[in-house]
Protein backbone atom coordinates (compact mmCIF):
# COMPACT_ATOMS: atom_id res chain seq x y z
CA UNK A 1 0.00 0.00 0.00
CA UNK A 2 2.65 2.34 0.88
CA UNK A 3 4.80 1.78 -2.42
CA UNK A 4 1.22 2.70 -4.44
CA UNK A 5 1.00 5.79 -2.56
CA UNK A 6 4.87 6.60 -2.98
CA UNK A 7 4.53 5.56 -6.77
CA UNK A 8 1.20 7.80 -6.82
CA UNK A 9 2.97 11.01 -5.62
CA UNK A 10 6.21 10.51 -7.94
CA UNK A 11 3.78 10.21 -10.91
CA UNK A 12 1.77 13.20 -9.53
CA UNK A 13 4.96 15.42 -9.28
CA UNK A 14 6.40 14.61 -13.09
CA UNK A 15 2.63 15.15 -14.22
CA UNK A 16 2.65 18.33 -12.29
CA UNK A 17 6.23 19.42 -13.82
CA UNK A 18 5.22 18.70 -16.88
CA UNK A 19 1.34 20.56 -17.41
CA UNK A 20 3.19 23.76 -15.95
CA UNK A 21 5.94 23.54 -18.28
CA UNK A 22 3.16 23.62 -20.74
CA UNK A 23 1.16 26.14 -19.54
CA UNK A 24 4.40 28.25 -19.63
CA UNK A 25 4.93 28.33 -22.88
CA UNK A 26 1.50 29.88 -23.39
CA UNK A 27 2.10 33.25 -20.66
CA UNK A 28 5.88 33.76 -21.55
CA UNK A 29 4.71 37.58 -22.23
CA UNK A 30 3.71 37.41 -18.26
CA UNK A 31 6.63 35.35 -17.38
CA UNK A 32 9.15 37.76 -18.89
CA UNK A 33 7.52 40.53 -16.78
CA UNK A 34 8.63 38.25 -13.46
CA UNK A 35 11.41 39.60 -11.29
CA UNK A 36 14.73 38.57 -11.37
CA UNK A 37 14.30 37.41 -7.80
CA UNK A 38 11.10 35.01 -8.94
CA UNK A 39 13.21 33.84 -11.78
CA UNK A 40 16.36 32.68 -9.48
CA UNK A 41 14.18 30.89 -6.62
CA UNK A 42 11.96 29.19 -9.25
CA UNK A 43 15.37 28.49 -11.11
CA UNK A 44 16.97 27.29 -8.04
CA UNK A 45 13.99 25.13 -6.63
CA UNK A 46 13.91 23.03 -10.04
CA UNK A 47 17.30 22.23 -9.37
CA UNK A 48 16.73 20.92 -5.87
CA UNK A 49 14.16 18.92 -7.12
CA UNK A 50 16.23 17.30 -10.33
CA UNK A 51 18.77 16.51 -8.00
CA UNK A 52 16.05 14.92 -5.31
CA UNK A 53 16.41 17.38 -2.42
CA UNK A 54 12.84 18.15 -2.19
CA UNK A 55 12.47 20.09 0.81
CA UNK A 56 15.18 22.24 -0.33
CA UNK A 57 12.82 22.46 -3.79
CA UNK A 58 10.03 23.27 -1.64
CA UNK A 59 11.50 25.90 0.03
CA UNK A 60 12.72 27.73 -2.76
CA UNK A 61 9.47 27.32 -4.62
CA UNK A 62 7.40 28.75 -1.36
CA UNK A 63 10.10 31.51 -1.74
CA UNK A 64 9.36 32.20 -5.44
CA UNK A 65 5.79 32.33 -4.10
CA UNK A 66 6.13 34.94 -1.94
CA UNK A 67 7.82 37.14 -3.67
CA UNK A 68 5.29 36.37 -6.95
CA UNK A 69 1.91 33.98 -6.06
CA UNK A 70 1.61 32.18 -9.61
CA UNK A 71 -0.28 29.00 -9.96
CA UNK A 72 2.83 27.62 -11.26
CA UNK A 73 5.25 28.83 -8.10
CA UNK A 74 1.87 27.06 -6.17
CA UNK A 75 1.95 23.78 -8.01
CA UNK A 76 5.67 23.42 -8.16
CA UNK A 77 5.75 24.38 -3.96
CA UNK A 78 2.68 21.62 -3.44
CA UNK A 79 4.40 18.56 -5.38
CA UNK A 80 7.81 19.09 -4.27
CA UNK A 81 6.00 19.05 -0.29
CA UNK A 82 4.19 15.92 -1.88
CA UNK A 83 7.91 14.53 -2.73
CA UNK A 84 9.53 15.53 0.13
CA UNK A 85 7.09 13.71 2.48
CA UNK A 86 6.91 10.65 -0.14
CA UNK A 87 10.91 10.40 0.19
CA UNK A 88 10.27 10.50 4.04
CA UNK A 89 8.06 7.58 3.58
CA UNK A 90 10.35 5.48 1.68
CA UNK A 91 12.51 6.13 4.08
CA UNK A 92 10.28 4.70 6.72
CA UNK A 93 9.33 2.01 4.53
CA UNK A 94 12.52 0.66 4.18
CA UNK A 95 13.25 1.17 7.76
CA UNK A 96 10.77 -1.18 8.98
CA UNK A 97 11.26 -3.99 6.04
CA UNK A 98 14.83 -3.99 6.79
CA UNK A 99 13.55 -5.17 10.12
CA UNK A 100 10.75 -7.71 9.04
CA UNK A 101 13.57 -9.29 6.53
CA UNK A 102 14.94 -10.36 10.47
CA UNK A 103 12.39 -9.95 13.23
CA UNK A 104 8.92 -11.07 12.34
CA UNK A 105 6.97 -13.84 11.98
CA UNK A 106 7.88 -14.34 8.51
CA UNK A 107 11.69 -14.65 9.14
CA UNK A 108 11.15 -16.71 11.70
CA UNK A 109 9.81 -19.00 9.54
CA UNK A 110 12.06 -18.05 6.64
CA UNK A 111 15.18 -19.04 8.91
CA UNK A 112 13.33 -22.43 9.69
CA UNK A 113 13.12 -23.70 6.22
CA UNK A 114 16.94 -22.93 6.18
CA UNK A 115 18.14 -24.34 9.06
CA UNK A 116 16.37 -27.86 8.34
CA UNK A 117 17.50 -27.56 4.38
CA UNK A 118 20.93 -26.76 5.79
CA UNK A 119 20.47 -30.11 8.30
CA UNK A 120 19.80 -32.28 5.61
CA UNK A 121 22.48 -30.97 3.34
CA UNK A 122 24.98 -31.27 5.97
CA UNK A 123 23.63 -34.98 6.60
CA UNK A 124 23.59 -35.78 2.92
CA UNK A 125 27.63 -33.99 2.67
CA UNK A 126 28.84 -35.98 5.59
CA UNK A 127 26.64 -39.20 6.69
CA UNK A 128 27.14 -42.45 5.22
CA UNK A 129 23.83 -43.80 4.57
CA UNK A 130 22.22 -46.44 2.20
CA UNK A 131 19.31 -43.67 1.92
CA UNK A 132 21.51 -40.62 1.32
CA UNK A 133 23.55 -42.44 -0.98
CA UNK A 134 20.80 -42.51 -3.72
CA UNK A 135 20.97 -38.52 -3.89
CA UNK A 136 22.70 -37.29 -6.59
CA UNK A 137 25.14 -34.49 -4.69
CA UNK A 138 24.85 -32.63 -7.68
CA UNK A 139 21.73 -31.56 -7.45
CA UNK A 140 22.09 -29.83 -3.80
CA UNK A 141 21.04 -27.07 -5.25
CA UNK A 142 17.82 -28.06 -6.02
CA UNK A 143 17.09 -28.75 -2.32
CA UNK A 144 18.72 -25.52 -0.99
CA UNK A 145 16.36 -23.66 -3.67
CA UNK A 146 13.75 -24.40 -1.22
CA UNK A 147 15.26 -21.94 1.45
CA UNK A 148 16.89 -19.79 -1.50
CA UNK A 149 13.44 -19.08 -2.79
CA UNK A 150 11.51 -18.85 -0.05
CA UNK A 151 8.37 -16.12 -0.30
CA UNK A 152 5.10 -15.10 1.08
CA UNK A 153 3.73 -18.58 -1.12
CA UNK A 154 5.72 -20.42 0.88
CA UNK A 155 5.00 -18.67 3.99
CA UNK A 156 1.50 -18.99 3.69
CA UNK A 157 1.49 -22.87 3.12
CA UNK A 158 3.54 -23.67 5.94
CA UNK A 159 0.62 -21.48 7.90
CA UNK A 160 -1.91 -23.83 6.16
CA UNK A 161 0.37 -26.89 7.27
CA UNK A 162 -0.18 -25.38 11.02
CA UNK A 163 -3.28 -24.62 10.88
CA UNK A 164 -3.82 -28.10 10.86
CA UNK A 165 -0.63 -29.54 12.90
CA UNK A 166 -1.25 -26.83 15.74
CA UNK A 167 3.03 -26.73 15.81
CA UNK A 168 4.77 -24.63 14.21
CA UNK A 169 8.05 -26.71 13.68
CA UNK A 170 6.11 -29.86 12.31
CA UNK A 171 4.54 -27.58 9.47
CA UNK A 172 8.18 -26.63 8.67
CA UNK A 173 8.63 -30.06 8.71
CA UNK A 174 6.06 -30.85 6.48
CA UNK A 175 6.27 -28.65 3.96
CA UNK A 176 9.78 -29.41 3.08
CA UNK A 177 8.53 -32.59 3.05
CA UNK A 178 6.31 -31.78 0.13
CA UNK A 179 8.90 -30.19 -1.41
CA UNK A 180 11.31 -33.06 -1.95
CA UNK A 181 8.18 -35.54 -2.94
CA UNK A 182 7.09 -32.76 -5.57
CA UNK A 183 11.01 -32.82 -6.76
CA UNK A 184 10.99 -36.83 -7.10
CA UNK A 185 12.82 -37.38 -3.57
CA UNK A 186 10.66 -39.18 -1.21
CA UNK A 187 13.61 -41.06 -0.03
CA UNK A 188 14.89 -37.91 1.63
CA UNK A 189 11.81 -37.30 3.99
CA UNK A 190 12.91 -39.35 6.27
CA UNK A 191 16.07 -37.31 7.13
CA UNK A 192 14.26 -34.12 7.63
CA UNK A 193 14.64 -33.40 11.03
CA UNK A 194 15.89 -36.09 11.95
CA UNK A 195 17.21 -36.62 15.47
CA UNK A 196 15.85 -32.83 15.81
CA UNK A 197 14.06 -31.23 18.59
CA UNK A 198 12.23 -28.09 17.92
CA UNK A 199 14.02 -26.53 19.80
CA UNK A 200 17.22 -27.30 18.03
CA UNK A 201 15.63 -25.65 14.77
CA UNK A 202 14.30 -22.71 16.70
CA UNK A 203 17.39 -21.76 18.88
CA UNK A 204 19.40 -21.81 15.52
CA UNK A 205 16.69 -20.19 13.98
CA UNK A 206 16.90 -17.09 16.59
CA UNK A 207 20.46 -17.21 16.58
CA UNK A 208 20.61 -16.59 12.36
CA UNK A 209 18.27 -13.90 13.11
CA UNK A 210 19.84 -12.00 15.48
CA UNK A 211 23.10 -12.33 13.71
CA UNK A 212 21.73 -11.03 10.47
CA UNK A 213 19.60 -8.47 12.07
CA UNK A 214 22.22 -6.96 13.92
CA UNK A 215 25.00 -6.80 11.47
CA UNK A 216 22.69 -5.55 8.54
CA UNK A 217 21.01 -3.44 10.37
CA UNK A 218 21.43 -2.39 13.33
CA UNK A 219 25.15 -2.16 13.80
CA UNK A 220 25.01 -0.66 10.28
CA UNK A 221 22.81 2.27 11.42
CA UNK A 222 24.97 2.91 14.82
CA UNK A 223 28.02 2.26 12.73
CA UNK A 224 26.48 5.65 10.33
CA UNK A 225 25.76 7.32 13.34
CA UNK A 226 28.91 7.04 14.79
CA UNK A 227 30.67 8.24 11.88
CA UNK A 228 28.62 11.36 11.73
CA UNK A 229 29.09 12.12 15.29
CA UNK A 230 32.60 11.83 14.51
CA UNK A 231 32.46 14.36 11.75
CA UNK A 232 30.93 16.89 13.71
CA UNK A 233 34.36 16.19 16.12
CA UNK A 234 36.45 17.15 13.37
CA UNK A 235 34.52 20.00 11.94
CA UNK A 236 34.36 21.45 14.96
CA UNK A 237 37.54 20.68 16.93
CA UNK A 238 38.47 24.05 17.05
CA UNK A 239 35.07 25.95 18.16
CA UNK A 240 35.73 26.52 21.79
CA UNK A 241 32.71 26.53 24.31
CA UNK A 242 32.09 26.73 28.17
CA UNK A 243 32.21 23.77 29.87
CA UNK A 244 30.17 23.17 33.11
CA UNK A 245 30.53 20.62 35.78
CA UNK A 246 27.79 20.37 38.10
CA UNK A 247 25.74 23.09 35.79
CA UNK A 248 28.36 25.62 36.39
CA UNK A 249 30.94 27.11 33.98
CA UNK A 250 34.01 25.10 34.18
CA UNK A 251 37.59 24.70 32.24
CA UNK A 252 36.79 25.53 28.34
CA UNK A 253 36.34 22.94 25.96
CA UNK A 254 36.01 22.37 22.42
CA UNK A 255 32.56 21.73 20.66
CA UNK A 256 34.50 19.32 18.81
CA UNK A 257 36.14 17.45 21.89
CA UNK A 258 32.59 16.65 23.43
CA UNK A 259 31.50 15.05 20.15
CA UNK A 260 34.87 13.17 20.10
CA UNK A 261 34.26 11.92 23.76
CA UNK A 262 30.44 10.50 22.19
CA UNK A 263 32.25 9.04 19.47
CA UNK A 264 34.84 7.08 21.03
CA UNK A 265 32.07 5.79 23.60
CA UNK A 266 29.16 4.88 20.78
CA UNK A 267 32.46 2.79 19.34
CA UNK A 268 33.39 1.13 21.99
CA UNK A 269 29.56 0.19 22.13
CA UNK A 270 29.89 -1.26 18.98
CA UNK A 271 32.67 -3.02 19.52
CA UNK A 272 31.67 -4.74 22.42
CA UNK A 273 28.48 -5.82 20.76
CA UNK A 274 30.61 -7.26 18.04
CA UNK A 275 32.61 -9.24 20.12
CA UNK A 276 29.84 -11.27 21.72
CA UNK A 277 29.56 -14.85 20.01
CA UNK A 278 26.44 -15.71 18.85
CA UNK A 279 25.65 -19.29 19.96
CA UNK A 280 23.78 -22.28 18.76
CA UNK A 281 22.78 -25.84 20.52
CA UNK A 282 21.93 -28.64 18.20
CA UNK A 283 21.81 -31.34 20.58
CA UNK A 284 18.04 -32.97 20.71
CA UNK A 285 15.96 -33.24 23.44
CA UNK A 286 17.38 -33.06 26.56
CA UNK A 287 21.09 -31.60 25.45
CA UNK A 288 22.75 -35.28 24.96
CA UNK A 289 22.35 -36.25 21.37
CA UNK A 290 20.54 -39.11 22.29
CA UNK A 291 17.92 -39.56 19.13
CA UNK A 292 20.92 -39.17 16.88
CA UNK A 293 23.53 -41.32 18.58
CA UNK A 294 20.46 -43.84 18.45
CA UNK A 295 20.43 -43.70 14.89
CA UNK A 296 24.41 -43.83 13.91
CA UNK A 297 25.82 -44.60 17.06
CA UNK A 298 29.05 -45.09 15.12
CA UNK A 299 29.93 -41.21 14.58
CA UNK A 300 30.94 -38.16 16.60
CA UNK A 301 28.24 -36.22 17.14
CA UNK A 302 29.36 -33.98 19.12
CA UNK A 303 31.97 -33.06 17.06
CA UNK A 304 29.60 -33.01 13.73
CA UNK A 305 26.95 -31.22 15.23
CA UNK A 306 29.41 -28.46 16.15
CA UNK A 307 30.88 -28.56 12.48
CA UNK A 308 27.04 -28.52 11.39
CA UNK A 309 26.31 -25.33 13.23
CA UNK A 310 29.22 -22.98 12.74
CA UNK A 311 30.45 -23.84 9.23
CA UNK A 312 26.58 -24.67 8.05
CA UNK A 313 25.09 -21.84 10.17
CA UNK A 314 27.53 -19.61 10.34
CA UNK A 315 27.10 -19.44 13.96
CA UNK A 316 29.31 -20.05 17.38
CA UNK A 317 29.06 -23.80 19.13
CA UNK A 318 27.35 -24.32 22.49
CA UNK A 319 27.95 -27.98 23.60
CA UNK A 320 26.53 -27.49 26.98
CA UNK A 321 22.74 -26.96 27.14
CA UNK A 322 19.63 -28.26 28.27
CA UNK A 323 16.61 -28.70 25.88
CA UNK A 324 17.06 -25.03 25.26
CA UNK A 325 19.92 -22.82 24.13
CA UNK A 326 20.64 -20.84 27.71
CA UNK A 327 20.17 -17.20 25.83
CA UNK A 328 22.92 -16.00 27.84
CA UNK A 329 24.52 -14.66 24.50
CA UNK A 330 21.27 -12.97 23.57
CA UNK A 331 21.01 -11.28 27.03
CA UNK A 332 25.02 -9.82 26.20
CA UNK A 333 23.30 -8.48 23.17
CA UNK A 334 20.47 -7.00 24.85
CA UNK A 335 22.47 -5.36 27.35
CA UNK A 336 25.17 -4.08 24.71
CA UNK A 337 22.25 -2.28 22.58
CA UNK A 338 20.76 -0.92 25.76
CA UNK A 339 24.32 0.84 26.96
CA UNK A 340 24.51 2.07 23.52
CA UNK A 341 20.89 3.60 24.08
CA UNK A 342 22.35 4.94 27.46
CA UNK A 343 25.20 6.75 25.77
CA UNK A 344 22.40 7.76 22.67
CA UNK A 345 19.99 9.28 25.51
CA UNK A 346 22.87 11.24 27.92
CA UNK A 347 23.89 12.66 24.15
CA UNK A 348 20.02 13.82 23.85
CA UNK A 349 19.87 15.19 26.55
CA UNK A 350 22.96 17.32 26.25
CA UNK A 351 21.96 18.12 22.95
CA UNK A 352 18.60 19.31 24.50
CA UNK A 353 20.45 21.57 27.31
CA UNK A 354 22.88 22.87 24.66
CA UNK A 355 19.85 23.96 22.62
CA UNK A 356 18.39 25.53 25.68
CA UNK A 357 21.76 27.35 26.52
CA UNK A 358 21.46 28.46 22.58
CA UNK A 359 25.05 26.82 22.00
CA UNK A 360 23.09 25.20 19.01
CA UNK A 361 20.82 27.26 16.66
CA UNK A 362 17.91 24.87 15.20
CA UNK A 363 17.00 25.42 11.38
CA UNK A 364 13.73 26.51 11.32
CA UNK A 365 11.51 24.20 8.50
CA UNK A 366 9.26 26.26 6.43
CA UNK A 367 5.68 25.12 7.82
CA UNK A 368 6.57 23.58 10.58
CA UNK A 369 4.60 25.07 13.85
CA UNK A 370 7.18 24.77 17.48
CA UNK A 371 4.25 25.69 19.51
CA UNK A 372 0.23 26.21 19.58
CA UNK A 373 0.63 29.42 21.21
CA UNK A 374 4.11 30.95 21.06
CA UNK A 375 4.85 31.60 17.12
CA UNK A 376 8.58 31.56 17.88
CA UNK A 377 9.72 28.42 19.35
CA UNK A 378 11.33 25.96 17.17
CA UNK A 379 11.43 22.68 19.71
CA UNK A 380 13.82 19.46 20.17
CA UNK A 381 11.69 17.27 19.66
CA UNK A 382 14.10 14.98 17.81
CA UNK A 383 16.16 14.97 20.89
CA UNK A 384 12.97 13.89 22.86
CA UNK A 385 11.57 11.72 20.20
CA UNK A 386 14.55 9.62 20.58
CA UNK A 387 14.96 10.14 24.55
CA UNK A 388 11.10 8.57 24.56
CA UNK A 389 12.08 5.71 21.81
CA UNK A 390 15.08 4.78 23.87
CA UNK A 391 12.70 4.18 27.16
CA UNK A 392 10.85 1.46 25.03
CA UNK A 393 14.12 -0.34 23.92
CA UNK A 394 15.54 -0.19 27.10
CA UNK A 395 12.60 -1.61 29.02
CA UNK A 396 12.36 -4.37 26.54
CA UNK A 397 16.08 -5.74 26.80
CA UNK A 398 15.82 -5.34 30.24
CA UNK A 399 12.67 -7.36 30.36
CA UNK A 400 14.08 -10.29 27.81
CA UNK A 401 17.33 -9.73 29.60
CA UNK A 402 15.62 -11.07 33.03
CA UNK A 403 13.08 -13.47 31.35
CA UNK A 404 15.10 -15.05 28.93
CA UNK A 405 18.18 -17.10 31.07
CA UNK A 406 15.17 -18.66 33.48
CA UNK A 407 13.38 -21.90 32.59
CA UNK A 408 11.68 -24.61 34.27
CA UNK A 409 14.23 -27.30 34.54
CA UNK A 410 14.76 -28.50 30.52
CA UNK A 411 12.46 -25.58 29.62
CA UNK A 412 9.27 -24.24 29.49
CA UNK A 413 7.37 -22.60 26.33
CA UNK A 414 7.91 -18.74 28.24
CA UNK A 415 10.85 -18.10 26.04
CA UNK A 416 9.34 -18.60 23.23
CA UNK A 417 6.50 -15.95 23.19
CA UNK A 418 9.73 -13.99 24.78
CA UNK A 419 11.70 -13.83 22.09
CA UNK A 420 9.51 -12.57 19.59
CA UNK A 421 9.79 -9.03 21.11
CA UNK A 422 13.59 -9.03 20.36
CA UNK A 423 12.67 -7.34 17.01
CA UNK A 424 11.01 -4.13 18.86
CA UNK A 425 13.70 -4.12 21.15
CA UNK A 426 16.11 -3.58 18.02
CA UNK A 427 13.38 -1.40 16.15
CA UNK A 428 12.58 1.31 19.11
CA UNK A 429 16.67 1.54 19.02
CA UNK A 430 17.03 2.35 15.53
CA UNK A 431 14.04 4.70 15.77
CA UNK A 432 15.75 6.59 18.21
CA UNK A 433 19.27 6.62 16.25
CA UNK A 434 17.04 8.23 13.39
CA UNK A 435 15.29 10.55 16.03
CA UNK A 436 18.90 11.89 16.91
CA UNK A 437 20.06 11.96 13.46
CA UNK A 438 17.11 14.10 12.08
CA UNK A 439 17.67 16.66 15.43
CA UNK A 440 21.80 17.01 14.52
CA UNK A 441 20.61 17.79 10.93
CA UNK A 442 18.22 21.05 12.22
CA UNK A 443 21.14 22.39 14.25
CA UNK A 444 23.95 24.83 13.91
CA UNK A 445 26.73 25.97 16.29
CA UNK A 446 25.97 29.05 17.50
CA UNK A 447 29.54 30.30 17.81
CA UNK A 448 28.36 34.31 19.11
CA UNK A 449 26.71 32.76 21.66
CA UNK A 450 29.78 30.55 22.24
CA UNK A 451 32.08 33.44 22.20
CA UNK A 452 30.03 35.19 24.73
CA UNK A 453 29.71 32.96 27.15
CA UNK A 454 33.60 32.64 27.55
CA UNK A 455 33.70 36.07 27.34
CA UNK A 456 31.83 36.33 30.53
CA UNK A 457 33.69 34.52 32.82
CA UNK A 458 37.41 35.16 32.60
CA UNK A 459 37.13 33.25 36.66
CA UNK A 460 37.58 29.86 34.71
CA UNK A 461 41.39 31.00 34.44
CA UNK A 462 41.79 30.69 38.27
CA UNK A 463 42.77 27.01 37.75
CA UNK A 464 45.75 28.11 35.20
CA UNK A 465 47.09 30.88 37.41
CA UNK A 466 46.79 28.70 40.53
CA UNK A 467 48.75 25.80 38.54
CA UNK A 468 51.44 28.19 37.50
CA UNK A 469 51.79 29.17 40.95
CA UNK A 470 51.89 26.09 42.22
CA UNK A 471 55.07 25.48 40.22
CA UNK A 472 56.83 27.41 41.84
CA UNK A 473 55.89 26.04 45.47
CA UNK A 474 53.07 28.54 46.02
CA UNK A 475 51.47 25.99 48.69
CA UNK A 476 48.09 28.59 49.21
CA UNK A 477 47.85 29.13 45.63
CA UNK A 478 44.70 27.25 45.20
CA UNK A 479 43.53 29.40 48.20
CA UNK A 480 44.32 32.65 46.88
CA UNK A 481 42.24 32.06 44.14
CA UNK A 482 39.34 31.07 45.70
CA UNK A 483 39.22 34.05 47.65
CA UNK A 484 39.48 36.03 43.91
CA UNK A 485 37.33 33.81 42.21
CA UNK A 486 34.81 31.22 43.75
CA UNK A 487 31.50 32.57 43.41
CA UNK A 488 32.38 35.71 41.86
CA UNK A 489 31.95 37.33 37.88
CA UNK A 490 35.44 38.38 37.67
CA UNK A 491 36.11 40.41 34.73
CA UNK A 492 39.09 40.37 31.91
CA UNK A 493 40.59 43.49 33.94
CA UNK A 494 40.62 41.93 37.06
CA UNK A 495 41.90 38.61 36.13
CA UNK A 496 45.15 40.49 34.39
CA UNK A 497 45.97 42.92 37.37
CA UNK A 498 45.88 39.69 39.38
CA UNK A 499 48.24 37.88 36.98
CA UNK A 500 50.78 41.17 36.16
CA UNK A 501 51.10 41.57 40.35
CA UNK A 502 52.86 38.10 40.49
CA UNK A 503 56.21 38.91 40.83
CA UNK A 504 57.33 35.51 41.62
CA UNK A 505 56.51 34.41 38.11
CA UNK A 506 59.03 34.39 35.42
CA UNK A 507 58.66 36.95 33.09
CA UNK A 508 57.68 34.18 30.16
CA UNK A 509 55.20 32.05 32.36
CA UNK A 510 53.61 35.56 33.37
CA UNK A 511 52.97 36.84 29.90
CA UNK A 512 51.82 33.06 29.21
CA UNK A 513 49.04 34.27 31.38
CA UNK A 514 48.29 37.54 30.10
CA UNK A 515 47.99 35.94 26.72
CA UNK A 516 45.49 33.33 27.52
CA UNK A 517 41.87 33.93 26.94
CA UNK A 518 39.20 31.47 27.73
CA UNK A 519 39.06 30.31 24.63
CA UNK A 520 42.34 29.75 24.21
CA UNK A 521 42.42 27.53 27.42
CA UNK A 522 41.18 24.35 25.76
CA UNK A 523 44.58 22.47 26.26
CA UNK A 524 44.56 19.51 23.56
CA UNK A 525 41.27 19.59 23.18
CA UNK A 526 41.44 20.63 19.07
CA UNK A 527 44.00 17.72 18.85
CA UNK A 528 42.02 14.87 20.66
CA UNK A 529 39.48 15.15 18.07
CA UNK A 530 41.81 14.02 15.78
CA UNK A 531 42.42 10.72 16.95
CA UNK A 532 41.34 7.61 14.94
CA UNK A 533 38.35 5.37 16.26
Amino acid sequence: MKRSKIGVAIIAFFITFFAVGCSNSSSNSSSNNSSDKYTTYMSQGKDAASSQKYEAAEEKFEDAHDVKATSESKAYADQAGAMKDAQEEIREYEFKDALGEYFSEYALVKYRVFVEIQWLKFLIENVESNVLSKFDKDNLGQIEAISKDFNYDSFKAIKDIEAITRHDVKAVEYFIGNQLKDMGYDYLISFVHIGCTSEDINNTSYACMIKHGLNDVWLKKAKEFTAVINKWAVEHKNDAMLAHTHGQPATPTTIGKEFKVYAYRFTSSIENIENIKIKAKFNGATGNYSAILTAFPQLDWQTLNKKFVEEYLGLTYNPLTTQIESHDYTCHILDGIRHFNNVLVDFDVDMWLYISMEYFKQIPVKGEVGSSTMPHKVNPIRFENSEANVDMSNNICVGLSNKLPRSRMQRDLSDSSSQRNIGLAFGYSLQAISETTNGLAKCVVNKDKLAADLNEKWEVLAEPIQTMLRKYGISDAYDQLKELTRGKNISQEAIMKFAKGLDVLSDEDRQTLLDMTPASYIGYASNLCDIDL
